[in-house]
């Protein structure tokens, strides 16, 4: 029989339906104290659900992701347990596991902890880096889950979304939110005429645009100032900011106000709401050249180590061989050739630490017979 004196990842769980803080009980055991209640002293009261909010990608695997937390605010409502080592501005990196924090949720019904739970993961301010955080909160509030239908394969199963999937509604208010929180920012740090209105003409000029990009969807953003203070979006209303800061914009768009936590890391926009973040790149006015990705290379899908390099130039390899071994988070991940053809060059040796999608070597594919 094994015994297992330590506090799990879990024990959480146990607290908030028992009462009992087991780790005041554990020091006082600890110290030479009697535990000072029996099991009969155990009552439990309602349900409670954790979930580990950690940094990972669920669109490729589930692998380790890394990056520095420009935004991770909680919601003060609803009232949740959270217990976290990191906060904004901190750093992920590959060195340690990849739990960022766990959040606990207690109710009288299970179905109540799930929701209460999936809505504080909602409400959670996050941007900087890829979390597990939309996977989590969609698979609290399946159909299937609430049913207690919780096996193994849920996930193969069920497919739960993996990322966060926002209405045309939804994206349009929070695309206008954000375009009109840039264009707020860009007034306060305006070194010229900066008493004069946003996009102020003397004369009938075009609308101001600002243009962002969701994964692949472009949301060109058209507004003029208007004389009473609100904005002329064209096809898409009127809006006015009824409150704006460094940290957030309250804004009536088209009859729908709403208040949201905004957050700017360099060409990223972050913008809360109701359902999760919503992490928009802010395009350049002009076309910016960008290096070209390699012809046929084969990238590292995240940060980790070499650890070992089984192929050179000049060989031919088949399909599924191990081309690379690398090392994040404590597992091996293996690159594996996608097609026969010979490997052109190698970009990495082993001991090398390397970023997410760098280069780690080229395989030229083998020519297809026309016949």
């Amino acid at each position: 029989m094994e015994m297992n004196t330590r506090l799990q990842v879990e024990h959480p769980v146990t607290e908030e339906v028992t009462g009992i803080d087991l780790v005041r009980e554990q020091l006082r055991v600890a110290s030479g104290e009697e535990l000072g209640y029996d099991q009969d002293d155990v009552h439990f009261s309602g349900h409670a659900i954790e979930a580990r909010l950690c940094a990972e990608d669920p669109a490729v695997g589930f692998l380790p992701a890394t990056g520095t937390l420009v935004a991770f605010e909680p919601a003060s409502q609803p009232m949740v347990r959270w217990e976290s080592g990191v906060a904004r501005g901190s750093l992920v990196t590959v060195a340690f596991d990849p739990l960022l924090a766990k959040v606990i949720a207690h109710a009288p019904t299970r179905h109540e902890a799930a929701a209460k739970l999936a809505l504080a993961l909602e409400r959670l301010h996050l941007g900087g880096v890829t979390t597990n955080r939309d996977f989590l909160a969609s698979t609290l509030r399946h159909d299937n889950f609430l049913r207690g239908d919780t096996t193994t394969d849920f996930i193969e199963r069920f497919d739960p979304p993996l990322r966060l999937e926002l209405s045309e509604a939804e994206l349009e208010w929070s695309s206008c939110a954000g375009a009109l929180w840039l264009q707020g920012e860009r007034r306060v740090n305006s070194v010229v005429l900066s008493q004069l209105p946003s996009g102020w003409r003397n004369a009938r000029l075009p609308s101001q645009r600002t243009s962002l990009r969701l994964d692949d969807r472009p949301f060109d953003v058209d507004y003029r100032a208007r004389r009473d203070g609100s904005f002329d979006l064209g096809e898409r209303g009127v809006a006015r900011i009824h409150d704006w800061s460094e940290s957030a914009i309250d804004a009536e768009i088209n009859g729908r106000r709403a208040s949201a936590r905004v957050t700017r890391s360099h060409e990223h926009l972050y913008v809360q709401t109701l359902r999760g973040t919503a992490t928009f790149e802010i395009m350049a006015r002009f076309e910016v050249r960008h290096a070209k990705a390699t012809p046929g290379g084969l990238n590292a899908p995240m940060p980790g180590l070499i650890l070992d390099v089984r192929v050179k130039a000049g060989q031919r390899v088949a399909p599924g061989e191990t081309l690379v071994v690398m090392e994040a988070m404590k597992m091996e991940h293996v690159i594996s050739a996608p097609h026969a053809g010979t490997v052109n060059d190698v970009l990495v040796t082993k001991g090398q630490q390397v970023d997410r999608g760098v280069a780690l070597l080229t395989l030229d594919p083998d020519a297809v017979s026309e016949e």
